[in-house]
């Protein structure tokens, strides 16, 4: 772990903001000098703080207006189980985030799709197929009250 300061928490914070801003405009925000925010910028990214760049595109302006939760409960516990099933959810651009669970259901996934028949082709021609997977719930977001995915930076 890397050790922050005042300073790299208020670099974060404006990356967070925007990341296209220039280390002249991070600095011109925070106090210092362009030169000193291309530096600390650097050691944050290089320690894997900062771990990439990326343009937040609206999923519906590009036709994938269906958000779903999928619960997935694998059929066996074993390493080689669960590292097929990784493997699947790697490889499905669908899937925005993963995540592993306790309680019933072994991971939670965040899939885009462009609509109900689309979700089910996901369910019924990618998931349940694979051998890894034993069960699958799904819940359809209709409405996404937030989605800024920012850590709290406190300055």
């Amino acid at each position: 772990m890397v050790e922050i300061d005042g300073f790299d928490r208020k670099i974060l914070a404006q990356l967070q903001e925007d990341a296209s801003r220039t280390n002249q405009q991070v600095g011109e925000r925070i106090g210092l000098s362009a030169s000193q925010v291309s530096r600390r910028r650097q050691r944050l990214e290089e320690a894997g703080v900062v771990r990439r760049y990326r343009a937040d595109i609206d999923p519906a302006a590009v036709g994938l207006a269906v958000v779903a939760f999928v619960g997935v409960a694998l059929n066996a516990h074993s390493r080689q189980n669960a590292r097929r099933f990784r493997d699947l959810v790697r490889s499905l651009p669908e899937v925005q985030e993963a995540h592993v669970l306790t309680g019933d259901m072994d991971y939670m996934l965040k899939v885009v799709v462009a609509d109900l028949a689309g979700l089910s082709v996901f369910i019924n021609d990618e998931l349940l197929p694979h051998d890894a997977v034993r069960n699958v719930r799904s819940s359809i977001a209709m409405e996404t009250l937030k989605d800024d995915n920012r850590l709290p930076f406190a300055i």
